[in-house]
C-alpha cells in the first residue's frame, strides 16, 4: 500500500469532527485515497461503482433520502455500504444517524463521524487535509526561506554558501522554513509546499560554529512551518569563464514533484553582498509577476533606438 494516514489523526488535527460511536475502532483504521464520496446512487441501490475505499460523507439530501425508506431497504443498502475497505461514515450538520446505519457499521466495525458544519464546508476541509498528507513527497538539498512574503528555494553545492546567506536575510527580518533539507510535495497542479523535516525545524548548521535554533535566537517572527515554494535560486561558485545572464532574457524552471518553478542562478564570490541581491531578486520576482519587466522595457527601449537611428541614417 502507498501513502496512508490513520484517521485518529485526521480526527485529532480537525476540531470539527466529533465522534458519534466506534471510538474503539479508530484506531486501526486508515485512508489511502483524499476524495470524498456521498452515497447518494448507492442509496437507491445502484452499487456497480461505490469506491469503498473513500470517506463516505451523508449530508442533509442523503439523510432526507434515507428517511423515505423503509427498514428493510435501509438495512440492506447500509449493510452493502460498510466493507472491510470503508474508513468511516461522516455526517454533516450535526444530522441525526439513521439506526440501520448504526447497526450496521458497528457490525462492520466501521466508525461513525459527525460535524455542525455544512456538507461542503465539510467536504473541502477534508480533501485539502488528505491531499497534504497523503501528496506524494520528496526531499531536496538546500535551504528553504521567505523573502518579503516570497517562498525562496536555495540550491548549489555543499559550501557555497546557502546557510550563511540565510542566516544575513533572517537577521534582517526574513524567515526561516528549513535548512539543508526541504521536504516538498505538491499541494495542486500549480503549487509545491515546502517545509523542514521535524528533526530540523528550526535548526541551522552554520560551519565554524554548529548548530543554532532560529526560533530561540531571533524569535518566533524569524521561522515558518511551510510555504509554497515559488522561486528556486541556484548559488553556483564565481567562475571568470562562464557567461552569465546579464540583462535577464534567459528563463530556466526546476520540476518539483511535477510542478515547474521558475529557477535563476546567482553566482558568489567575496565581495557579493548576498542578501542584498537575494532580496533584489525576490522583488524583481513579484513585479514581473505584476506585469513590470525590466528586461522587456530595456529591450523596447532598445528596438526603439534602433528604429530612430535607422530613420536618421
Amino acid at each position: 500500500m502507498g501513502n496512508a494516514i490513520k484517521l485518529k489523526n485526521l480526527i485529532r488535527d480537525n476540531r470539527i469532527v466529533h465522534v458519534v460511536q466506534g471510538a474503539q475502532y479508530i484506531s486501526e483504521k486508515e485512508i489511502v485515497v483524499s476524495d470524498i464520496y456521498r452515497p447518494g446512487l448507492e442509496l437507491t441501490g445502484y452499487f456497480d461503482f461505490y469506491p469503498q475505499q473513500r470517506i463516505q460523507l451523508l449530508g442533509r439530501t442523503e439523510i432526507s433520502y434515507a428517511a423515505r425508506l423503509d427498514h428493510e431497504s435501509l438495512v440492506r443498502v447500509f449493510t452493502k455500504l460498510c466493507t472491510p475497505e470503508t474508513p468511516c461514515f461522516f455526517v454533516s450538520r450535526s444530522l441525526p444517524v439513521p439506526h440501520e446505519l448504526k447497526e450496521a457499521a458497528d457490525k462492520a466495525q466501521i466508525p461513525i463521524l459527525s460535524s455542525p458544519e455544512s456538507t461542503t464546508y465539510v467536504a473541502s476541509i477534508l480533501t485539502e487535509y488528505l491531499r497534504e498528507r497523503l501528496a506524494v513527497r520528496d526531499t531536496i538539498h538546500g535551504v528553504f526561506i521567505e523573502v518579503k512574503g516570497l517562498g525562496i528555494l536555495l540550491t548549489g553545492d555543499s559550501g557555497v554558501g546557502k546557510s550563511e546567506t540565510a542566516l544575513g536575510l533572517i537577521r534582517r527580518g526574513h524567515r526561516l522554513i528549513a535548512d539543508d533539507r526541504v521536504d516538498v510535495y505538491q499541494k495542486d497542479v500549480e503549487t509545491v509546499m515546502g517545509e523542514p523535516p521535524q528533526i530540523l525545524k528550526h535548526l541551522m548548521e552554520i560551519r565554524g560554529i554548529g548548530i543554532i535554533n532560529a526560533m530561540d535566537l531571533f524569535g518566533v517572527g524569524a521561522v515558518k512551518n511551510r510555504a509554497n515554494i515559488q522561486l528556486v535560486i541556484k548559488l553556483v561558485n564565481w567562475d571568470n569563464k562562464a557567461n552569465y545572464d546579464r540583462l535577464g532574457f534567459e528563463e530556466s524552471k526546476r520540476d518539483i514533484c511535477n510542478v515547474e518553478v521558475p529557477q535563476i542562478t546567482i553566482p558568489v564570490k567575496v565581495g557579493r553582498n548576498m542578501e542584498d541581491i537575494i532580496e533584489v531578486a525576490a522583488m524583481n520576482f513579484r513585479a514581473k509577476k505584476m506585469g513590470y519587466n525590466a528586461t522587456s522595457a530595456f529591450d523596447d527601449n532598445l528596438t526603439t533606438l534602433i528604429a530612430q537611428n535607422s530613420r536618421e541614417n
